[in-house]
Formats: C-alpha cells, structure tokens, sequence
C-alpha cells in the first residue's frame, strides 16, 4: 500500500510534466547527509524557446540552481520523492496532490482543488501571481509592458528581474519575520523601507506593491537616486497610480536621511556604493538588508601580483593574478565575501546566492543580511573576518572603515 501511495503521486507527476500542467513542485523533509538542506523547489521555465524545469535547491545559508529538461526533470524526481524527501507537494493547472510521510515513514496522499492562474506558458504562469494587477500602471508607465499588458519590445529581461526580485524578496521577509510588524508595533505604524540609488524605480514599485498590495503589509517605501529627472519621474507615476505610501527622493546613498529601517535595498550600487549601503543599514538597525554588488574595484589594486615578502598565500596567487580577468574575478568574489563575514560580525546572518540567471545578466550575486538577536561582534567572527583580509593582504576596504572594524 506505501508503494501505491508513492506511485499513485508520481503518476499524477509525470502527467503534469507531459502536458506541461506542473505548475510547480514542493519537496520538503530531506532525509540525506546534508544537515543543511532544507527543500526543493521545481517549477517550468522556458530558455532560449526551449521547455525546462528549474531545481532550486534550498540549503541554510544557499541556493543551488540547476536547469533539466523535462526527461531528465521526470528521471530526477523519481529518484528524490519518497525517498530523499518525505514531503512533496504538487500544484497543477488540475488539482494539487500531497504526499507526506510521517515518522515511521507511513504514507499518506491527499488531492486538493487546482490554483487560479492564468493560461499561458507556466513561466508567464508562475510570474503572474508576484504582483496584482494593480501593478500593471506602474509597469507601462516606466516601459515594461505595453497597454494590453504585454511584455514590451526589449524588456523581457527587466520583466523577468523584476518578478523575480518579489520573490525572493517574499522568502527573505518570511526568514526575517517582517511580517506584522512595523517599527512602532504598538500604533501600527508601517515598515520603513528604503531603497538606495534606486534609478527608474523598477524595484522600488515592485517592493510597495508586494508588501501593500500582495503581503498586506503596510509599509513606507523611499527611493534614493541621485538623479532629479528620475526622482521627479517616480514621484510622478507614484501620485498618478495612487501610492501614497511611496515617494522618491534626491540624493546619494551616503548622504540621504535614514532614520530607523526595517528593510534597506541596494540593488547594483557600484563599487564602494555597495558599502555605503550596507553601513547605513546596519546603522539604521534594518532587520533586512539586501543587497546585490557591481563593479568590485576598490580591492583589485591591493591584489596585484605580490612580492616575495607579502603574504603567503597572495604569493601563490601572484602569478595568475598577472591575467586581468583573474583579478578582476578574484577581487569581485574577495570583496563581496569580506563584506558577507563583516554582516556576520555586525550581528547578522547573511546568504549569498544567485539573483537572476547569468544568461540575463553578469551582475547576478544578491547578499541578503537578517538581524538576529543577540550581541554583535562576537570574537570568532571577527577572527574569520581578519583571517580572510590576511589571505589575501587586504589592508583596508571601505566597510570595514565605515565599521570602525580594523582588518
């Protein structure tokens, strides 16, 4: 009966693979050797025209992404539900099947009524749930989509950042445990939200409607940009779809006002920009922090090709870093990890993953920092953070400076 059980969903399973029903797959209770893996999550997605199923999978402090075909998708799964996994929940364009065993490893399956969506290809399908339709006058305002709600010429990858930005952000809020509860609990106040060097505006939008409109989360969502004809844009577009709790506002990330903040946002901040935003955050005591780096320069001269005398390690390192594009690498992995160790030294615990897929765009590492609770500065992260600087004889690095911390 156990056998039949399991059966019964993967035959459901497959079905939905074949027809392209599947709209997305929840494995849970992981059984392996890995004690930080949490769950897996599939879902349909189209590359370059071609069907494919996306396997994230969901450790403590990372994500794993690996595409498969829809073949492949079937033999994968066959492999994992039931057996790595002792929870597995389907959604379908039909109905939803649950398999879950209990701690004996009996079975039990249940069906469920299907999830509203629209019909198209489950890529479109999945993304369409992140935001309301009340999203859609900010998104042709700024060029996104046409009137009839289509994806315009040349935008499809902004669409697909954008969507993909609210849901992460969904996870991220979750493990931050933003939800019902703004700075002043007591008078529900909203959450401050502050989003830094913010352009056009695209993701600042998308945070207001997925906290206002999609969480129910009231919260006060600011857009920092330098620029006053993108300010006056924003502030524009915000009066006219009727956002009263978004506005925008002129200045740089380490001149704006920042008072207290929930969640602070800084989205391809360039160089040390990046640290700016960090430090104001971690100043403004924001429970969330989330970040994702571009043009990492500031490190790249302190990992020149070394003497003889400087550290060991950079020693070894020094003939390969002679190749531009191996310094360059190297400086964008050393400065964004320092920056993740100085988060864990400030009281924060931090995850580093893939934001969008690189067939998109290069600048794809997102770190996001939750405030936990107890004291900060602890003395062995610090020593993981002055270990890594001596690996690769960092002598100085501009959060660290703007933290007081010295390497």
């Amino acid at each position: 009966m156990p056998h039949d059980l399991r059966e019964k969903f993967l035959t459901h399973l497959r079905a939905s693979v074949q027809s392209g029903a599947l709209v997305k797959l929840t494995l849970g209770k992981p059984q392996g050797a890995e004690a930080d893996l949490r769950n897996l999550f599939v879902r349909p997605v189209t590359l370059r025209g071609t069907p494919q199923y996306t396997f994230v999978w969901r450790h403590a402090t990372r994500d794993i992404t690996k595409n498969h075909p829809p073949a492949d998708t079937v033999q994968q799964l066959e492999r994992l539900v039931g057996l790595s996994f002792h929870s597995a929940h389907l959604f379908t364009t039909e109905r939803t099947a649950q398999l879950e065993y209990n701690k004996k490893g009996e079975p039990r399956l249940t069906f469920g009524q299907s999830i509203a969506i629209d019909v198209q290809s489950e890529h479109d399908r999945a993304k369409a749930r992140l935001l309301t339709r009340d999203s859609q006058p900010w998104l042709q305002a700024l060029g996104v989509t046409t009137a009839t709600g289509a994806v315009a010429a040349g935008m499809a990858d902004k669409h697909r950042q954008i969507h993909k930005f609210v849901e992460i952000l969904s996870h991220l809020v979750a493990g931050a445990q933003l939800a019902g509860a703004g700075r002043a609990d007591s008078d529900g106040a909203p959450l401050e939200i502050a989003d830094m060097g913010c352009g056009k505006g695209y993701l600042t939008f998308a945070a207001h409607d997925y906290f206002n409109l999609v969480a129910r989360q009231p919260a006060r969502v600011r857009g920092v940009e330098l620029r006053p004809e993108l300010v006056e844009a924003g502030n524009r577009i915000a009066r006219d779809t009727r956002r009263p709790l978004l506005q925008f506002e002129a200045g740089t990330i380490a001149s704006a006002r920042l008072d207290a903040l929930d969640v602070l946002i800084a989205l391809h901040a360039c160089d040390t920009a990046t640290d700016d935003a960090i430090a104001r955050g971690i100043s403004a005591g924001a429970r969330l922090i989330v970040v994702a780096p571009c043009c990492q320069k500031e490190l790249r001269p302190q990992l020149a090709a070394a003497p003889a005398t400087s550290a060991q390690a950079l020693s070894v390192l020094a003939p390969a870093l002679r190749h531009g594009i191996f310094q360059e690498r190297q400086a964008e992995f050393a400065t964004d990890a320092l920056r993740a160790l100085l988060l864990e030294w400030a009281g924060y615990d931090t995850k580093v993953f893939e934001f969008v897929s690189t067939e998109h765009t290069a600048k794809n590492l997102m770190i996001a920092a939750t405030k936990r609770t107890g004291a900060a500065g602890a003395a062995e992260a610090a020593r993981a953070v002055r270990d890594f600087a001596a690996f690769y004889n960092i002598k100085t690095q501009a959060l660290a400076r703007q933290l007081d911390f010295d390497l």
